[in-house]
């Protein structure tokens, strides 16, 4: 076997397990459609700046996807951004060997991401993104080598050192490149995968039928209670009760009912119920401190010690482990976690959860940080001050900023304002300006009005209804609440949020979480013990075969 033949043998099979492997993880939708963007916006950027030789934000690209992303979606940035490239550059025998070494990169970008974690700054992704560009460069030298020369480490060394140049200028490209967008790119896809990957598990074989059971039963006890009244505490009660009646018997919630259990619906399902004042439910507190224990990133150690503290769990009860502890760990000198609104705000409500006061430093310092990225129209970004402002983000930031302190402040202020003027003639919001309504970012401008001492029953536009009216409006048969008008997608974590807003609670939801149902006037109570057997009865046909 020849060089050329064998060193192509063993590159098409590598690309096909890098397939393979990206193909096995199940992308969703918007995952697709998200490496797809990337793997353009790589291409793009590649034949922009063709004019510069080897000097390309490709490598940058691909690396920071998988950085973020992880392997399978970085690999497959990669590789298909060289195949789409060349399609304008001309597809050869090089076309293998650019799709092999930019799928490499992102690959590199992941395991950047598992050594050194996902919270570096700006100049270590630069030299990592240049190192990258002359591994680029030395993996297409030996392609060379492979295929256009006598195979001798001279050789080698003379084709290496005749294209030294290009692949200087492809590393210092990508030192610059990566400080000139790279935190910016880190931090759009960060959001990405904190807010929007949904993972939609397939039930266990034989479960369907039981499944289906379990559905007709819940729907026909729902049925069987009189009908709730009218107003947004009644609404709360009978999501209150889908939720309870969507537990697992592991614990856990998954997306909908009768899909299995994943850490961050549950998360969601126990703030929701806290913020509505019920318990934590069956085992939902094992689970839950059972799944936080391996925990490293900020935004999951977050949610974990939010979810622990609604389940009147310390923040330390995860195998031991203080979580609380680990989240303070991260804290940069500037008051942030990971330089992001989004993230400290999150940071603020979970150690106020465990017990800081408004003037621990941390909380304070995170305050002071969130205030100062404020924009100048009033909103707060994912990241830092001068992206575009969202709904979700200004929420979120605005009850961070109350629970650190600064309920009567002019960023405050300036925050409810952005807020109003964003409201829909539905009565509901965006999640960014001129989008459709939609009942997540709804819930969270809900709590935001509430955490300012704004009644949200008050917050209306012109011939509009209320925030609230709208959130009770999209509140089906069964409690579950629609996202929209026109999608009904993830019912548990879309309930669980809104259960809070119609709840009429800020966050953190732990501080709601002592009331009893005892000492509730709950006009539902029949509702709720019905939901309870329902459950049960759910999770012992769970268990059944078909």
């Amino acid at each position: 076997m020849s060089w050329t033949l064998a060193s192509f043998t063993v590159l098409f099979v590598a690309l096909a397990i890098g397939f393979a492997w990206y193909e096995r993880t199940h992308p969703s939708s918007r995952v697709l459609a998200l490496v797809a963007t990337l793997a353009a916006l790589a291409a793009l950027g590649r034949v922009a700046f063709a004019p510069l030789p080897n000097v390309k934000p490709t490598t940058d690209i691909v690396l920071l996807s998988g950085y973020v992303l992880g392997g399978a979606p970085g690999f497959a940035v990669g590789a298909v951004a060289a195949l789409s490239s060349n399609l304008v550059f001309g597809e050869g025998p090089w076309t293998p060997w650019q799709m092999g070494a930019w799928g490499l990169c992102g690959v590199i970008g992941a395991g950047l991401a598992v050594v050194a974690g996902r919270d570096l700054g700006r100049w270590p992704l630069a030299l990592v993104c240049g190192a990258a560009g002359l591994l680029f460069g030395a993996i297409m030298d030996f392609s060379t080598w492979t295929s256009y020369s006598s195979h001798t480490a001279a050789q080698y060394l003379v084709i290496a050192g005749e294209s030294l140049t290009f692949n200087l200028a492809h590393a210092v490209g990508n030192v610059l490149f990566c400080l000139a967008f790279g935190p910016a790119l880190v931090a759009a896809l960060r959001r990405f995968r904190l807010r929007s990957t949904v993972e939609w598990r397939p039930l266990p074989a034989g479960t369907l039928a039981p499944v289906l059971v379990a559905a007709l039963v819940v729907g026909a006890t729902a049925l069987a209670v009189a009908p709730a009244p009218a107003g947004a505490a009644a609404a709360a009660d009978r999501s209150a009760a889908y939720l309870l009646g969507a537990q697992n018997p592991d614990g856990g919630w998954g997306a909908a009912r009768g899909q299995g259990s994943s850490p961050v619906y549950s998360a969601w399902a126990a703030m929701g119920l806290a913020s509505a004042g019920r318990a934590c439910p069956g085992r939902a507190g094992d689970y839950l401190a059972t799944t936080a224990k391996p925990l490293r990133d900020p935004g999951d150690l977050e949610r974990a010690i939010l979810a622990l503290r609604a389940c009147g769990r310390p923040a330390r009860d995860a195998g031991g482990r203080d979580l609380a502890a680990a989240l303070r760990a991260q804290r940069r000198g500037d008051g942030s976690w990971a330089g992001l609104v989004n993230q400290s705000a999150f940071a603020v409500f979970a150690l106020r959860s465990a017990g800081a006061s408004a003037r621990d430093a941390a909380v304070a310092g995170a305050g002071t940080f969130i205030a100062h990225q404020q924009n100048a129209d009033g909103g707060f970004s994912f990241a830092r001050r001068g992206a575009a402002s969202g709904i979700d983000d200004t929420a979120a930031a605005l009850q961070a900023l109350v629970a650190s302190g600064r309920a009567r402040t002019a960023a405050v202020r300036r925050a409810v304002a952005f807020l109003r003027a964003r409201q829909r003639a539905d009565g509901g919001f965006p999640l960014s300006s001129g989008g459709a309504s939609n009942a997540q970012s709804t819930a969270w401008a809900v709590q935001a009005f509430v955490a300012a001492g704004t009644d949200p029953a008050r917050v209306t536009r012109k011939g509009s209804r209320s925030a609230l009216a709208y959130l009770r409006s999209l509140v089906a048969a069964d409690g579950s609440v629609r996202y929209s008008r026109t999608s009904g997608q993830t019912p548990v974590w879309v309930t669980a949020q809104a259960l809070t807003a119609l709840s009429e609670r800020p966050f953190p939801a732990a501080a709601h979480a002592a009331r009893s149902a005892a000492a509730r006037q709950n006009p539902d109570t029949a509702r709720l013990a019905v939901a309870r057997v329902a459950a049960w009865f759910t999770g012992t046909l769970l268990r059944w075969p078909l």
